[in-house]
């Protein structure tokens, strides 16, 4: 098996990169793909310590875009480090996501809740600061008890400290990526919150605009839902991929390579998706 979708102290996990593929070897996965937020820090160390092992090592990032239906996330693969034009984009997302912790230090602030930047971003141990900081500050105060109150109550979208990013259109993301040597594919699909026509409307649209994949095999997703999910990746023509969406301390119920216990995601989705890279090279 492999994963497709894992997250390091790089962006907004809690594992090292070279821990993470030392966590997916563990698990049995032939295969695995570090897809850190808007950047690509944590590429590197992660190859070499998946060279180290044994492992086969796919370089990835996720994106957050907004389709006309909201919010969405966008998973790149087989990204070319140096300069190139998705790395451009990747450099705008993260100036952009420092405006939005700002805004929501402020709201903190607004709330009677002095939370300090330099405190949030001590409990990122990486380059990118996403709100998981901002909740695992909030835990370190005792303000909140857990992760999960912290989004609840103040993190969530709709949520008194929440701030929205800059919107993204998917077809820029894809293009930017498709111009850099990579793939996309569509992550967690149901976090859109669509129902099933306009989710099927979404995907359609995102195939025309050259989307590889659909992540059919998440973490989180029963086997049932999984599965109509592969029917919907197939009807578009697109890769059916998987992943465990790993985040280590931050969600303490996903494993990398079984997500909750039972993923189990195909070697061959890595072989079909590799082979929608060559062909649109």
């Amino acid at each position: 098996m492999i994963d497709l979708h894992t997250h390091s102290t790089c962006s907004d996990g809690s594992e090292s990169p070279g821990r993470v593929v030392e966590l997916a070897a563990e698990a049995g996965c032939t295969a695995v793909s570090l897809t850190d937020h808007d950047g690509l820090f944590g590429i590197a160390p992660a190859a070499e310590r998946a060279h180290e092992m044994g492992i086969r090592f796919v370089s990835g990032c996720e994106v957050s875009s907004t389709s006309d239906g909201g919010p969405i996330h966008l998973l790149c693969y087989f990204v070319a480090d140096g300069h190139n034009p998705l790395a451009d984009l990747l450099g705008r997302l993260r100036v952009d996501r420092e405006t939005r912790n700002a805004a929501i230090v402020k709201r903190f602030a607004e709330l009677g809740i002095p939370l300090f930047y330099e405190e949030v971003r001590a409990e990122s141990h990486g380059s990118v600061v996403g709100r998981p900081h901002f909740a695992a500050a909030l835990v370190r105060r005792g303000i909140v008890g857990s992760i999960d109150e912290a989004f609840g109550r103040y993190l969530r979208a709709g949520a008194p400290a929440y701030a929205a990013r800059n919107p993204v259109a998917p077809s820029l993301v894809i293009e930017r990526a498709r111009a850099s040597g990579a793939v996309v594919v569509l992550a967690h699909p149901l976090s859109a919150g669509l129902s099933p026509d306009e989710l099927d409307a979404l995907v359609s649209g995102l195939a025309t605009d050259g989307l590889a994949g659909l992540e059919a095999r998440y973490g989180n997703y029963d086997p049932a839902t999984r599965e109509d999910l592969v029917r919907l990746a197939l009807r578009h023509g697109l890769v059916a991929t998987g992943g465990s969406d790993f985040h280590g301390t931050y969600r303490p119920d996903i494993a990398v390579g079984t997500g909750t216990g039972d993923l189990a995601v195909p070697d061959a989705c890595l072989d079909e998706l590799a082979a929608q890279a060559r062909e649109r090279a």
